[in-house]
């Protein structure tokens, strides 16, 4: 079955780690974003892979060739204008118009039972059918409402609720759709599948499915997020901290509930708490850097911060964005 990663973002709430690639293109624990969800189609027997790319695309194409560390074998296909979610799947009809196939959001980390998914979609016959979770901590992602194990409509944002209330449901990013899904996307323009495209589908009479899924979830898309989420997965391990390839960690250093991209060198006595240091960056003796994000200056010299960055100040040869903003 083929499958699609969609990478065309731009990831601008996780600058200034995007300034020199895109949000998929993000190592996590040494691994690119995207990789988890090209291994994670793989698990489910997806090995031919479409990637949409836009934004910095050659940070994409490096961090994951043609696929084959990740187990599976790519096809990407470009987007001079970004075309949203399902105006993507418009630009690759070519490769997706002839079986089932599978979307899944370039920004997640998941273990959910894509077998299961794809069993709801076969027995109740629809045209797609989104995967969706219990919102249990009423985070903001817009509810989704269901209704005899279809899609009735997309809501605001969750209310706080209490304990005894069901949660509501939220979609995952994955998407299985059958090929007749292009009759409701319009081509060749800026289209994105909850807002221009269910609904249509919807009002003509489609069934559009929802499987509520269970397992690990996790959606990168704010530098707070980022941080939050390495440490779970870091936890997993039993491990606190994590170091890329090529760092150098004075012994008297003082590092926790951080995470280290390739090339860090950290100076003695330096603290470093919960923070990332990009590529290269340097800690001096005795400097402290807690919640924090840190990159090289020159990295973003002459850049113009995107609206939804935090703000952070240069000192010395780094940039430092606090997190607690």
């Amino acid at each position: 079955m083929r499958a699609m990663i969609l990478s065309a973002g731009y990831g601008t709430r996780l600058w200034p780690l995007t300034e020199d690639r895109t949000k998929p293109a993000l190592p996590i624990l040494g691994k690119p974003l995207v990789g988890y969800v090209a291994e994670y189609l793989a698990r489910f027997g997806c090995d031919e892979i479409l990637v949409n790319l836009h934004h910095q695309p050659e940070s994409v194409r490096r961090a994951l060739g043609d696929g084959t560390r990740f187990g599976v074998s790519l096809t990407y296909i470009e987007e001079p204008v970004i075309l949203g979610t399902s105006g993507a799947l418009d630009n690759a009809k070519s490769y997706l118009e002839n079986d089932t196939f599978i979307v899944v959001n370039g920004k997640i980390i998941t273990d959910i039972d894509l077998t299961a998914a794809l069993e709801t979609h076969r027995r109740s016959e629809a045209l797609a059918t989104m995967v969706l979770l219990p919102n249990n901590a009423r985070e903001r992602f817009s509810v989704v409402e269901v209704e005899d194990g279809l899609i009735k409509k997309f809501a605001g944002m969750p209310q706080p609720g209490s304990n005894l209330e069901e949660p509501p449901l939220m979609f995952t990013g994955i998407h299985i759709f059958e090929p007749r899904i292009f009759d409701y996307i319009p081509r060749g323009v800026f289209s994105d599948s909850v807002t221009d495209v269910y609904p249509k589908a919807i009002a003509s009479g489609e069934r559009i499915a929802a499987h509520v899924g269970k397992g690990k979830w996790y959606e990168l898309s704010t530098v707070q997020r980022y941080l939050e989420i390495s440490l779970k997965l870091l936890a997993e391990e039993k491990r606190t901290w994590f170091a890329g390839h090529g760092c150098e960690i004075d012994g008297r250093a003082n590092v926790e509930n951080s995470i280290l991209w390739d090339g860090v060198t950290i100076g003695e006595g330096a603290r470093v708490n919960r923070a990332i240091l990009g590529d290269a960056v340097h800690i001096a003796p005795g400097e402290v850097i807690e919640n924090s994000v840190v990159v090289r200056a020159s990295l973003i010299e002459g850049s113009t911060p995107p609206p939804k960055a935090l703000k952070g100040e240069v000192r010395g040869e780094n940039f430092v964005v606090p997190l607690t903003q």
